[in-house]
């Protein structure tokens, strides 16, 4: 047979086999797409709604698989809000700042166990949120360790224990000054050690019970200002800059030390894990970005440009330590969060901070700009786990 008579055989051939081809593609893309179409659909996060009226949560007892649930919080009382998961004493995930006829949603990856939720008013009836086991939960449980990480979390462990002898230190200083009823002095004290405090917050929120007793604000109790559970830094703030006095203060002076105290002891045995490092970060800089966006209600000193110069610096020494890890898991959230980072100080930066009482207050529209690469950055930040295999 002639080469010329072999050609449009071969051509027939292939144009046989071309058409086979698309015939089975097709026929692969029909069943795919047909399995797809009747296969079960992927299963998205659990969602609960959790509506709060008066001094109880409905439902006030909730059972989810572990992993992950998008809760959301609608707030039917008279009053904002915050809401919590805890387990034990440790925050597990919350929202702040809920304001009366509105909602907010979370997303939270939970282990198998049983913890309590806040319903309204820090001094409110808690109810219970169950956990049962998943077989995504059984197969995480089972992950190797991630030896990685030992030297970040042994660095901040180290930070952890500098920061709060410094935080003890000016808060004794604070307290001194209090029980030598120095008015002036307390003062120019206050900011530097609520400052302390702000620097190892993203940890030390952690602990409900202290962090309630430390620094929580008069308008998440009853009685606000006046309700005996308000303690800590904002009551001797309160004292000092609302009421301009220390007097009958000596007691929030010593149970501030008493239970900073109990903080560093509880901080020196905290055993962190590595997912807790961002997590911790990125949510202490969304309930910031709350704050700030809130009414700013309860800020006596006008010292808040020197608490978000404490955040700043607690979460940067995060973002520092996991850098290296990050860098080369995914690079490009390294950058994206550096630069978050940079535009932050740069806001920060054009207000004139670091002068305690003397600074003016922030008005709402300053609030509100700073609250902007605030919440930039804790978006940023939430993704690190997620990049690192964390999540």
């Amino acid at each position: 047979m002639s080469p010329s008579s072999k050609s449009p055989r071969l051509m027939r051939i292939a144009v046989a086999a071309s058409a086979l081809l698309v015939v089975i593609a097709l026929g692969a893309f029909w069943y795919a797409s047909e399995t797809a179409r009747k296969a079960p659909p992927r299963a998205a996060d659990n969602a609960v709604t959790v509506t709060i009226k008066g001094k109880a949560c409905e439902p006030n007892e909730i059972s989810v698989p572990a992993g992950r649930t998008t809760f959301t919080i609608v707030n039917q009382s008279d009053r904002a809000l915050e809401w919590e998961i805890l387990d034990g004493v440790m925050v597990v995930e919350e929202r702040e700042n809920i304001a009366p006829g509105f909602s907010q949603t979370m997303t939270v990856k939970l282990q198998p166990g049983t913890f309590d939720i806040t319903c309204g008013l820090l001094s409110n009836p808690r109810g219970k949120l169950h956990v049962t086991p998943s077989s995504a939960s059984q197969a995480e449980a089972a992950r190797p360790s991630l030896v990685n990480y030992i030297g970040a979390l042994a660095e901040y462990k180290v930070f952890l224990a500098l920061e709060s002898d410094a935080l003890a230190d000016a808060a004794g200083s604070l307290a001194q000054a209090v029980k030598a009823g120095d008015l002036q002095q307390a003062r120019e004290l206050y900011a530097p050690a609520h400052q302390a405090y702000a620097r190892i917050e993203p940890v030390a929120a952690l602990f409900a019970d202290l962090d309630t007793r430390l620094n929580a604000p008069a308008q998440y109790f009853e009685k606000r200002e006046a309700d005996p559970g308000f303690t800590g830094f904002h009551r001797i703030e309160y004292a000092l800059f609302g009421q301009n006095s220390t007097n009958a203060l000596d007691p929030a002076a010593e149970q501030l030390l008493a239970d900073i105290g109990t903080l560093k002891e509880r901080l020196r045995s905290l055993n962190l894990q590595p997912a807790q490092l961002a997590g911790s970060a990125s949510k202490l800089l969304q309930r910031v970005a709350d704050r700030l966006s809130a009414d700013g209600a309860g800020d006596y000193s006008r010292a808040e440009l020197d608490n978000l110069r404490g955040t700043f610096d607690g979460t940067k020494k995060i973002s520092d330590l996991l850098a290296p890890l990050l860098a080369k898991a995914a690079p490009g959230l390294q950058q994206d969060i550096d630069q978050r980072f940079a535009a932050l100080d740069a806001a920060l930066g054009s207000h004139r901070a670091g002068q305690g009482p003397t600074d003016a207050a922030l008005n709402q529209a300053q609030r509100s700009a700073l609250a902007e690469p605030v919440r930039a950055l804790a978006q940023e930040v939430a993704k690190v786990n997620a990049a690192l295999g964390l999540d």
